[in-house]
């Protein structure tokens, strides 16, 4: 019965999200004064979600990464009306497509040289579920922007964040994971760029760079949490379903006709962007632990097998050293 009552409440929103047996809401955010933080996607969708609580919860400077000023326009403009104008003050917004690497690499480094600390990095924005694709760099558009991006961010703010971390601060990363990472091919082994780049189909591509995610957490974990730095944490976080763009719109690219049953049938089972916000905005706040697949509300899950593998994480991440380092030495991560 437990676990049912938690699968209810990780996943859909309403009555059912009140179901878990580990509850965090956003109203128990704590104050965040003098804190800076960073949300990619952060315009939009669940990312808004986080940005407009971390800043009704006093953050004192926020930096929104996403792809269009239009967007940006529209969030500001909601968190001047919602929030006030001194609220709308404390954000900066970063133009950036974490497919591209060294622009990636970029807005890390502006960031540095603007702040002398950074206690939050939400690494929220991904592509959904969506047909394969290449970028640029011939790399899979889904671990390019849902996995190598977010990486390649995170290690260029890190020694901003070790910083922070030796002045007596907790900073804490959180990953925008899924439990749809359990539809990632059973034979991943994270050898090779062919490897990623073979079509496993829309479900199997997310869920692929979903189970990425994870494993990217609890690789840091084990090598830079454990390693000399206990009080920098990263965790991964499923949002359950969620009316975004995603579900509700860019579900009609792989599935034009079966998409409709989840952008429409599933409607109005769905959390809103703010309950989807909830894990992400404990594991960025409240949490003291890392290496942790966070489930809505706050329920820490083990995840399926694959996420479970330390060799996996290891293999994944020598992967992605060396494929950022041959496609964008710039962006070279250690």
């Amino acid at each position: 019965m437990e676990t049912t009552k938690n699968t209810l409440a990780e996943n859909f929103g309403g009555p059912m999200s009140k179901l878990g047996t580990t509850q965090f809401s956003l109203d128990d955010c704590p104050d965040l004064s003098g804190k800076v933080g960073v949300v990619t996607g952060g315009t939009r969708g669940i990312g808004f979600g986080i940005a407009y609580t971390l800043l009704r919860h006093n953050i004192s400077k926020l930096y929104l990464i996403s792809v269009s000023r239009e967007g940006a326009d529209g969030a500001l403009k909601r968190i001047a009306a919602d929030l006030g104008q001194d609220k709308a003050d404390r954000t900066i917004w970063k133009q950036c497509d974490l497919s591209d690497w060294n622009k990636v690499k970029a807005v890390a480094d502006e960031i540095t040289n603007d702040t002398d600390r950074l206690d939050i990095l939400v690494n929220n924005s991904g592509r959904g579920v969506m047909t394969a694709q290449q970028t640029d760099y011939g790399v899979d558009r889904h671990m390019a922007v849902n996995h190598f991006g977010p990486v390649v961010l995170t290690s260029h703010l890190l020694p901003l964040m070790k910083r922070t971390a030796d002045q007596g601060h907790t900073v804490r990363i959180s990953n925008q994971a899924s439990n749809s990472h359990q539809a990632a091919p059973k034979d991943t082994k994270f050898a090779s760029l062919d490897e990623i780049n073979q079509d496993a189909g829309p479900n199997g591509q997310y869920g692929r760079s979903k189970l990425a995610n994870i494993l990217y957490a609890r690789y840091f974990d084990r090598n830079v949490t454990r390693n000399g730095h206990p009080r920098v944490l990263m965790n991964a976080t499923h949002p359950g379903f969620v009316s975004t763009k995603q579900s509700v719109k860019d579900v009609h690219e792989p599935y034009p006709i079966a998409g409709y049953a989840v952008s429409v049938g599933l409607e109005p089972f769905k959390k809103s962007q703010f309950q989807g916000a909830v894990p992400t905005v404990f594991a960025v706040t409240m949490t003291d632990q890392s290496g942790q697949y966070i489930c809505a509300p706050a329920t820490v899950e083990e995840g399926s097998e694959l996420a479970q593998s330390d060799k996996l994480g290891d293999d994944l991440m020598e992967l992605t050293r060396n494929l950022i380092s041959e496609k964008t030495p710039e962006a070279t991560i250690s």
